[in-house]
């Protein structure tokens, strides 16, 4: 069943150049007055907390102005994650090429809205970590460290890339609207607006998932079911693997050394060398999947293919531009930038993943996807650095399908931009 607060997009990626220069200047105001309906907002929600206690149903006119702040969130979200270009309106009550659709009052469960702050502690830190991020302190007194959210560095990105081409690249446009949608699932269910609980698949996210067929494939095939002893003890079962992924480590990132003299030199890949990486990062895809309990069985030391049910698929080598083979670590900076803001909410989904399945025995499956969409972009990552491929990685939520076209290059590889 879909859920009640959905997000639309009728965004056309065209962005204006000196709008999004001073971006951050620019929604100064809309920051403070969202600060100051938030404080408005906030009161109104204790007074409608005891009134849908009391009566089972929120008040209408409370609701009715949640919904409406909701929306207006999305609005400057979307406006300061470069995810449209159109200035805001400040109430909330005018459509946006980034907009949300929310549910009509209607009854709740009295005991969900009791505990509702307490039941929304995992979607809070998974809200976090998709949006802004977070701090936290470290061992001493002056150290801290900061989780930068997904949605911080889709705005960096596209700042640069729409500086470049005046155009906000498809996947990191989808990336930031799977993190806007849940938040705005978060927020209508801390408000009362809805009593579903946000859904963290990204799959589910968006309406119009792009159809690719990328040479690096994620497939995943799992019933999630998990045990609860062996997901207990996971990281100590794993131990062996993380050893030997090291040791195998060593000698791969050697052949991609060799491989990059090759490419640069004779103009095409080694099969031999090509074979030899793919095998190791299908290795650590099942390590990785099985460590993030994206699988149950145990996986085997060879990395061989057909063998697990999180597989990594690659296609054959191809020949690729000796320029953007030479400078192949520097145009994947931005890369690994995004999978680093992944790899946040892939720790913080695999944390709430292990508790669930300790009470219920099964992977729940937003969280699920949202490791899977970490692990298929970290490795498509590492394949594009390690030479399998020219394929730029793709960021976004994305379904299996025809071949994708790359967008044409700027200052990237091709396809770089499409990201």
């Amino acid at each position: 069943m879909s859920h009640p607060v959905k997000l639309r997009l009728s965004d056309d990626l065209e962005r204006t150049r000196v709008t999004v220069f001073f971006r951050l200047l620019l929604a100064i105001p809309h920051l403070v007055w969202l600060n100051l309906w938030g404080i408005a907002v906030f009161l109104v929600t204790i007074l409608n907390w005891f009134a849908t206690l009391a009566t089972g149903t929120p008040w209408q006119t409370a609701h009715a102005f949640a919904s409406r702040y909701v929306r207006y969130t999305v609005h400057v979200y979307a406006y300061i994650g470069l995810l449209a270009d159109p200035y805001p309106t400040f109430g909330g009550n005018v459509d946006y090429p980034v907009d949300v659709e929310l549910p009509e009052p209607g009854p709740q469960s009295r005991w969900r809205v009791l505990f509702r702050l307490l039941l929304a502690i995992p979607a809070l830190l998974l809200g976090s970590v998709l949006a802004t991020g977070f701090w936290y302190r470290g061992d001493s007194a002056d150290s801290y460290y900061a989780i930068v959210g997904l949605l911080t560095i889709v705005a960096l990105l596209g700042w640069f890339a729409i500086l470049a081409r005046s155009r906000m690249p498809r996947g990191l446009r989808d990336a930031g609207a799977y993190a806007v949608s849940y938040n705005a699932q978060l927020y209508a269910y801390l408000l009362l607006v809805t009593d579903r609980y946000p859904n963290s698949d990204p799959l589910a996210a968006l309406h119009d998932l792009p159809a690719r067929q990328d040479p690096i494939r994620l497939d995943v095939e799992d019933d999630r079911k998990r045990g609860r002893a062996t997901t207990f003890f996971r990281l100590l079962l794993a131990f062996p693997h993380f050893v030997w992924l090291a040791l195998w480590g060593i000698a791969a990132y050697g052949a991609a050394i060799a491989s990059w003299f090759v490419q640069v030199i004779a103009g095409r890949p080694s099969p031999g060398l090509h074979r030899f990486i793919a095998t190791y990062l299908r290795y650590g895809t099942h390590v990785y999947a099985y460590v993030y309990l994206l699988a149950e069985p145990y996986p085997e030391f060879d990395g061989r293919e057909g063998g697990y049910p999180i597989e990594l698929s690659f296609a054959e080598p191809q020949r690729q531009d000796r320029l953007t083979v030479a400078f192949r670590l520097v145009l994947a900076i931005p890369a690994f930038v995004i999978s680093t803001a992944y790899s946040g909410v892939a720790v913080v989904a695999v944390v709430l993943g292990w508790f669930a399945v300790l009470v219920r025995g099964e992977m729940p499956l937003g969280l699920r996807n949202a490791i899977a969409l970490w692990l298929r972009y970290n490795q498509q990552t590492l394949g594009y650095v390690m030479l399998l491929t020219e394929r730029y990685p793709y960021s976004g939520p994305t379904t299996s399908g025809p071949a994708a076209e790359p967008e044409p290059p700027v200052f990237l590889p091709p396809d770089a931009l499409a990201m």
